[in-house]
């Protein structure tokens, strides 16, 4: 058996392979273009040096705030699963992710959730701010934070060692949070939140390894009750162990792996 779409494994792809990748998603070349625009505007709709750096810094702060609030009481909730209007969004956007970090196709944001959230909190406060102005220089910033922050996500799940300390310790932060305890350490390249709110743990010791890493909660108890997630998954729900998919006679299965 071959794995299905392998090109799209961060464990079977090289740091090469995810720059191209990266760099050619059709979220990513949005965000540069955005940003690009952003900066264009920026420049022609000049006024305060001032108000637009104030609501570049604004941004920078609230864009990590911001992803802690809803990668805690959100992505990591179990009220979106409930719902059959909800449970489709929440399957695609964090369920997924912790079956099977390592799919690079679910790894990314996808752009319809991501940019409205973003547009929608950092354009009125730069605009606040700095008027038209300063709402596109925070809005072409948040592009730049967007990126970096995708890649980094992208790098923590790569099958690859970082040389930038930097890198190498959000990185042990980050599957810390996937394959030990998913009830903590809720940031990916910033945890000021998390050691500021209590989430922040810096070694697996610290926490006792949580039975729901790999399901966030939706056990097969839950399945009963709620079972849109389940239905939309093929009942390949994985709990003791990340998902993989196999490719066997044209049909996806799942197959047991041991953890990264």
């Amino acid at each position: 058996m071959a794995f299905l779409n392998r090109k799209h494994n961060l464990d079977r792809m090289t740091l090469g392979d995810l720059v191209f990748s990266f760099f050619t998603y059709y979220a990513v070349v949005a965000y540069i273009a955005i940003g690009i625009t952003c900066l264009v505007l920026s420049v022609k709709w000049f006024e305060n040096p001032l108000r637009m750096l104030a609501a570049v810094g604004v941004a920078s702060v609230a864009f990590p705030f911001g992803w802690y609030l809803s990668h805690r009481y959100i992505l990591h909730s179990r009220f979106l699963y409930k719902t059959p209007f909800t449970a489709v969004t929440w399957k695609r956007i964090h369920f997924d992710h912790h079956q099977d970090p390592n799919d690079l196709r679910i790894l990314f944001g996808a752009l319809h959730t991501t940019l409205p959230t973003i547009a929608g909190v950092i354009t009125p406060l730069g605009y606040l701010i700095g008027g038209r102005s300063g709402a596109v220089a925070a809005l072409g910033w948040a592009m730049v934070i967007t990126c970096f922050y995708e890649f980094c996500h992208c790098v923590q799940h790569l099958n690859y060692t970082p040389s930038l300390k930097f890198l190498k310790d959000i990185k042990k932060l980050h599957l810390s949070h996937h394959f030990h305890n998913e009830q903590g350490n809720y940031g990916i390249t910033n945890y000021f939140w998390d050691r500021l709110f209590g989430t922040y743990y810096a070694k697996a010791s610290d926490l006792p390894k949580s039975p729901t890493v790999f399901n966030l909660g939706y056990t097969a108890e839950e399945a009963a009750k709620y079972p849109w997630v389940d239905k939309l998954s093929g009942g390949t729900r994985g709990d003791g162990h990340p998902r993989r998919f196999w490719q066997n006679e044209g049909q996806e299965t799942s197959a047991v792996t041991g953890e990264n």
